[in-house]
Formats: C-alpha cells, structure tokens, sequence
C-alpha cells in the first residue's frame, strides 16, 4: 500500500509509469523552487498563489484584519484548521491585533510594524522570521499560524500547534507490572518533553532534520552529551543526510533506509514505546531517533542483548530479574528450535527418546497420513495464519478467534487423525514460548527462523539444525550496529559488560557504563553502600 511512498517511483515500465516518473520529478523540482521564491508585497497576490498552490483547500483558512482605521495597513493570517489551537490562536495573535489600532496619521512603516508585532503585540511565545515560500510551507503544514503584513515580503510564524491529539496512554506493546504508565504518543514535542522529565540535564541535545520531499516530517535525534560517541553521532547524521524519499509515515521507513544490515532477520535497531526506557538507554551513552506521527522512538546502536531486557527488570529485585531474563533467553531458545528437534527426534533420532515415550508417540502417529515434517509444517502455518487473523481483527473479535480457533481447529485436526496430538503439544508450547519475548522484532526473526530450521531437520535431522545454528552464530557474528559488534559482550567477550547480560547484578555493581558507548565518561559515579552498623557498635 506503501510502496510509491518508499520508492519515490514505479519500477514498472510502460507509458504511465514515464508520465508518473516526469509528474513527480516536477514535483520535486517545484519544492526546492519553494526555496528561491520570495512573498509578495501584495497580501492579494499572496493569497492566490497559495489557493493555487494548496487546491483552494477548505481547510485552508484566511482571516483579514484592519491595523488602520484608512484600511491601508491590513494583516492576513493563515492557518490549517485542525491543526491550530483556536484558544491560543484567539487569546494570543487575534485578539492583540484586533487591540491595535493606528489613526491615519500614525501609521507605521510594514517593516516597521513587523518587528513591533514579535515584540510589543503578539503575546506568544515562540515566533519566526518566513521570507520564502518553502519555509512558509514548512510552518503552516506543521500547525503554526502565519502572520502576513501588506507591504513587507516577510512573515511571521507563530506557534500555536494544537488540534485533537490522542493523549498520553500506557504502551501498548510494553505493558509492565511495576514501573511509570505512560508511554509516547504520534507528537514529537510531547515525545521529547517525555524524556526531558526524565532526563533534567541541559547536557540532553536535541537536533532535527526535515525529511521526505513531500511529507516534510520532522526527524529527532537526542543524546546525552558527553556520553554519545561521537563517531556514532557522525555517522547516523550522514545516515539521515542521505536519505531522500517522498515521505516518512512511520519510524520504521527510517529503521529500514539506515539500518546496517538490510538482508538480516535480526533487528539491529531497536524501537520503544516507553520514555523510560529510552531514557535508561540515553544515560549508557546511545541515541534516541525520535519521527514526527509515530508513538515507536528507534535506539541506536542496538544489540543482541538488549532485546530480552525490560525496563521492569530495573525497578525490582536484581535475583528476580536475572531469573526472568533467562527464563526470555529459554523461551527464545525453544520458540526458535523446538518444532526442529521434534522433528529431528522423531524421524531421524528415535533412539534419543524413552521407550515408554516412543511407544507412546509411535501409537498416536498410527494412522497419520503425513510425516513427522509435514505435520510440524502444517500446524505451524495454521497458527501463523491465526495469529495474523487475531492482529488484524477488533479486539473483541480477535480475542474470540484466538480462543475458539485455537481450541476448535487442534482438536478437530487430532480427532480427524491429520496431525498426531504430540505435534500439536509442541506447536502451541512454541507459540507460547514466542510470547515471553519483551521485543516484538526478535520475535518475528524467530517465527521467520523456524521455518528454515524445520526444513534443515527435516532433510538431514540433528546434522542440519546443527548446521543451521551454526550459519546463524556466524552471521551474527559478523554484524554490526553502526560499529556496535551485535553479540557483544559475548563476542567480543568484555568480562565487565556481563554483568547486565544473562544476569542482572545490583545496581551498586553497576558502575561502569558499557564499553564503547560512554568513553568520555564511562563512570557511573556510584558508589558502593556500606554495611549498616548495628546500635552500639
């Protein structure tokens, strides 16, 4: 649905697809003339190139107002209804203008008067200086209300974004027992004040790009200055510099263009719904991507690791968090290989399980039309096939389907004697299994995984999963996150980075940043508490 968005262009040849490639790089060219266009004198003129320009858009609204009681000095606003706050927009640009009012004989020079309205009128806290049209297009498409004086061919941008806007809510793919309940929103500015409350430092920068020839979507970077590596700073902005695309809808079109390893099923940069755990992320020296429209902040550099921590694992106990982290490193172990060596047991291996279990197994399979293979197949693209059917539905029906389907469909392939009930065990502890993963990203690389692992099992048995693990620990091996090794600090091995891996050590053991990202300053400043004295000793 998205694709014209992301290419810029159709790939297909033919007539039309010349006629669209000729329409959008005029398009494009019209955009950066934007730029070497200056505004009219004349409100009039400027008022028809923008009804030109927009399609005389209704939501486009003009509101004219006298300064002088001749009506030689005249002010045009321009705003985007819905995208304003009227309250603001009343109380702090209308409302001042409609209080000045020059005789005849005072009436100032537009200049001037320009400069008076950004210092002694409007009473707004943020204004700008427009003198061509592509910043004029720039502000009004992003909510701010622009202030145009006959006469003069600059304007003034005034900040009054608003407009109806989903509030600040619990993230919905991170839900967590004890820890802060909001999570980010589709606005950058709330985004950013989020992580501001968390971090109160005046060493948290902010930069910010305009990306996408049409979509003019702002793109946010924040990092802790003096943790942030610099050659990673660097490097993400020649990153964000080069990309030229139509437009931006979701932080996953920025993801996908400046990623490291396009071919990979592993993610090697992460996305959140939670401030406080970009925030965790900030103070070890990474880098927070922030998109305009998106509730998802993507961190950089990302590894392995960092996709079976929770922010929860920080707010409890260190024994209980290191017992869930390994029990996320198990199930991920078991929803990527368990399918895989049922199969390999079963067909190849039989002399690995229990003589009382074979029996067991060889009497269900009595009957099965299909091998052990086949079975695992089919079981696993009818669940993929549910779990897609649940996402897709509304959440009251998507809860019955999931339930019913799961329920109805295993049952009735047993009883139809399809698929032994053995395979079915299997499948739906796998699809458990696939759940306890806090990273929805890794846990699609694994679904994606299965499948190949369960070819391998299936043609050479252990030989082939083996092969196959093998392939993936060289593969991940050898990628990178923006020179961030991806399985560090495993490999490379760094004794001191193990202690927020497997396991959580205490906090007052957490001294050190991880190596590589904080090496300005790699000191936590923490120091380890004393042993409490008893009374009277």
């Amino acid at each position: 649905m998205f694709g014209s968005h992301i290419t810029g262009r159709k790939k297909t040849g033919g007539k039309a697809d010349k006629r669209s490639v000729r329409a959008e790089e005029h398009e494009q060219q019209q955009l950066e003339g934007y730029s070497k266009k200056p505004l009219s004198v004349s409100l009039k003129d400027n008022q028809v190139f923008i009804q030109q320009e927009m399609g005389e858009s209704q939501d486009i609204i003009f509101r004219s107002i006298r300064l002088t009681d001749t009506g030689q000095t005249n002010v045009l606003i321009v705003y985007v209804q819905g995208m304003v706050d009227d309250e603001r927009m009343n109380k702090f640009i209308i409302e001042p203008l409609h209080r000045e009012r020059y005789p005849a004989d005072r009436e100032l020079e537009p200049n001037e008067l320009t400069d008076k309205l950004k210092s002694h009128i409007l009473s707004i806290g943020i204004v700008s200086d427009i003198k061509d049209w592509k910043q004029f297009f720039q502000k009004l498409l992003l909510g701010y209300s622009i202030i145009m004086i006959e006469g003069t061919a600059k304007a003034i941008a005034a900040n009054v974004v608003g407009g109806e806007r989903r509030g600040i809510e619990e993230p919905k793919t991170e839900m967590a027992i004890r820890g802060p309940r909001e999570g980010f929103t589709e606005s950058v500015r709330v985004n950013s004040a989020m992580i501001r409350r968390k971090i109160r430092s005046p060493k948290l920068w902010m930069e910010q790009w305009t990306i996408g020839e049409i979509s003019q979507t702002p793109v946010c970077i924040m990092y802790v200055h003096g943790l942030a590596d610099e050659n990673v700073l660097k490097d993400l902005r020649e990153r964000l510099d080069a990309v030229k695309i139509d437009g931006i809808l979701e932080s996953g079109y920025i993801e996908e263009l400046i990623t490291d390893q396009k071919w990979s099923p592993f993610p090697t940069i992460m996305n959140v719904e939670r401030p406080d755990a970009v925030a965790g992320n900030l103070l070890e020296g990474r880098i927070a991507i922030l998109v305009d429209g998106t509730p998802f902040v993507l961190i950089v550099p990302s590894i392995l690791n960092m996709f079976f921590q929770a922010a929860e694992d920080y707010y409890q106990r260190f024994d209980i968090a290191t017992f869930l982290r390994m029990i996320r490193f198990v199930s991920f172990l078991i929803a990527l290989l368990m399918p895989s060596v049922y199969v390999a047991i079963v067909s190849y291996h039989q002399e690995m399980i229990p003589t009382q279990l074979l029996l067991k197994l060889a009497a269900q399979r009595e009957g099965v039309p299909f091998p052990a293979y086949l079975e695992a197949f089919i079981m696993e693209f009818v669940f993929e096939i549910l779990r897609e059917a649940v996402v897709r539905m509304p959440s009251a029906a998507g809860n019955t389907i999931s339930i019913v389907g799961g329920l109805v469909i295993g049952q009735s392939v047993v009883e139809a004697g399809i698929v032994s009930p053995a395979v079915v065990i299997v499948v739906s502890f796998t699809a458990i299994a696939s759940f306890v993963s806090p990273a929805y990203s890794l846990g699609i690389a694994a679904r994606l995984l299965r499948f190949i692992l369960l070819l391998a099992a299936s043609t050479l048995g252990f030989y082939g999963i083996a092969l196959v693990v093998l392939l993936l620990l060289l593969h991940l091996t050898n990628i990178r996150s923006f020179g961030m090794p991806y399985t560090k600090p495993f490999a490379p091995l760094k004794i001191k980075d193990l202690k927020d891996t497997l396991v959580r050590a205490p906090l007052w053991l957490m001294r050190e940043r991880p190596q590589k990202l904080a090496v300005q300053n790699p000191v936590r400043e923490q120091i380890e508490p004393e042993p409490r004295k008893e009374p009277g000793q």
